[in-house]
């Protein structure tokens, strides 16, 4: 906790005229809704290097970002991409601190893939230290096809719990995200808000909670609005991709003006996750998906 601390004080300290700078007069004003892109979405206008990637950004009006695998890169990276991102006075969110898309470790009792979990969760504090963010992300696993339902339904919420005592006394938050069976992941333990928002209840602690994906939500279930308000003490994180295809907001069938307008209204002023394809290739997708923002963005 001190070390996350210490990294808030002393970059803003130093990037105070920075942070505070307006903006050149012909850049927009910055997004009301905390959009926070992924590596690589606008990198046909801004470049490879994650670090103009985000400068670009915050031209743009972004103010936050996010890196779902950003613990692949190296360590020296990250505390770049931090450095930067708090000299700019953004924020970031979430990254993956476990992740599997074949192993059975939540809903399983396979002790040493549980170890290897909570192995994993032990790193990712530090890295959430590293990164000044409290939002990690954690990957449920595979379902057992040979294990009763409620048996993995227990299984998930005793391993959530040990979770949770990790992440407490740091202040950290776990997200976990349901994932569809119908289209990406079939298998998958995690796959339904319901089940995600009873996990939650069950464990009871305000170091877990739900991520929701609307791309996800909306093949699985759909019933935006409505499962939105029933899980809504329960969600601690919303990401977005149109449908089909999980590409950029207005390219598919969801109303992500209403969705988004639907989320301010209720109060939430969290991150919301660019988590997409592009539907174009190349500069012509980039800017694409930049007005798909600005058309989407909470008026």
């Amino acid at each position: 906790m001190e070390r996350r601390t210490f990294l808030r004080h002393s970059l803003f300290s130093g990037a105070a005229v920075l942070a505070s700078r307006p903006l050149p007069a012909d850049n927009p004003e910055p997004f009301r809704t905390k959009f926070s892109p992924e590596f690589g979405i606008f990198s046909a206008l801004s470049g490879a290097d994650p670090v103009e990637q985000i400068k670009w950004g915050r031209d743009q009006g972004f103010r936050a970002w996010e890196s779902t695998m950003l613990k692949n890169r190296p360590v020296a990276e990250q505390e770049r991409i931090s450095r930067t991102v708090q000299q700019l006075g953004m924020e970031f969110g979430q990254f993956v601190g476990t992740l599997t898309f074949k192993d059975v470790t939540f809903a399983g009792r396979d002790t040493a893939l549980r170890e290897k979990v909570l192995d994993d969760v032990r790193a990712s504090v530090e890295i959430a230290k590293r990164m000044n963010t409290k939002f990690i992300h954690n990957v449920l696993g595979m379902a057992d096809p040979r294990l009763p339902w409620d048996f993995q339904m227990a299984n998930a919420v005793e391993l959530l719990k040990r979770i949770a005592d990790l992440y407490e006394p740091h202040g950290l938050v776990m997200v976990m995200e349901s994932m569809n069976h119908r289209v990406d992941h079939p298998g998958m333990f995690l796959h339904t808000i319901p089940q995600a928002y009873a996990l939650a209840k069950a464990v009871g602690r305000p170091s877990v909670k739900v991520l929701f994906d609307v791309y996800h939500v909306q093949i699985q279930e759909g019933n935006l609005l409505n499962t939105l308000d029933y899980a809504w003490d329960e969600i601690g994180y919303v990401q977005i991709g149109d449908t089909p295809g999980r590409y950029e907001p207005t390219s598919g069938e969801i109303n992500y003006p209403n969705v988004l307008r639907h989320l301010y209204a209720k109060g939430y002023r969290g991150f919301v996750g660019l988590e997409h394809r592009l539907s174009k290739p190349g500069k012509e997708g980039a800017e694409a998906a930049l007005k798909a923002y600005r058309a989407i963005d909470v008026k």
